[in-house]
């Protein structure tokens, strides 16, 4: 595939990163890094052509999760944990799947992939969120390569795999503040909008003779 589409330039990499997306994995950090570092002016073109192919990709496991993932799930966990994980989901669902597809290879994306179809997340907030966040990942990929080489991906990647917990535990400590920082939000929100209702009750009892 690398013969075939290498030729292809920039959209060569799209293509690659749809193939990773949707069906076989292939190391497509190490590749747009290896693109960047030999057409370093056009760096951000392939960063967005690696991006819209992962995001066109990831509909595949997206409408898997949607057509029959429901029925998948309720074979393991009961009717009331589902719709706990799925008040949970939507609650932070563009958060939920953008920071996993910053995460360098090893991270469980597909499983995320497939949980907003379960959930029936919006195809193109869904899409934006992938695009969003591997449009991320590939610009530090990016970066990294134009400051350090292509080899810094390989020691990244394994540094990445060695610390995977800490990682993922730093990456949970994340996501809980961001829930902590959106549900304060919307509780204070609730105790405005209760302090102008009870005010506007009070005013209209005042005025009834």
């Amino acid at each position: 595939m690398l013969v075939l589409l290498k030729p292809l330039g920039v959209w060569g990499v799209g293509l690659l990163a749809l193939i990773d997306a949707s069906s076989i994995a292939i190391p497509i950090d190490p590749i747009v890094a290896v693109y960047v570092w030999n057409h370093r002016s056009h760096f951000l073109f392939y960063c967005l052509s690696a991006a819209l192919g992962s995001a066109l990709g990831s509909l595949v496991p997206y409408f898997v999760g949607r057509a029959g993932g429901e029925l998948f799930l309720l074979k393991r966990i009961n009717r009331e944990r589902f719709e706990k994980l799925r008040d949970r989901f939507e609650r932070q669902e563009f958060l939920a799947i953008m920071i996993p597809a910053m995460m360098p290879p090893g991270t469980p994306i597909k499983l995320f992939e497939f949980s907003a179809g379960v959930f029936e997340m919006k195809p193109l907030w869904y899409t934006s969120a992938v695009f969003s966040g591997r449009f991320l990942r590939f610009t530090i990929v990016a970066l990294l390569t134009l400051k350090y080489g292509p080899d810094i991906v390989h020691i990244a990647m394994a540094a990445f795999t060695k610390h995977l917990a800490i990682i993922l535990e730093l990456l949970g400590l994340l996501l809980l503040a961001v829930l902590i920082v959106v549900l304060r939000k919307k509780w204070a929100r609730r105790r405005n909008m209760a302090a102008s209702n009870g005010a506007v009750i009070s005013d209209d009892e005042e005025t009834l003779p």
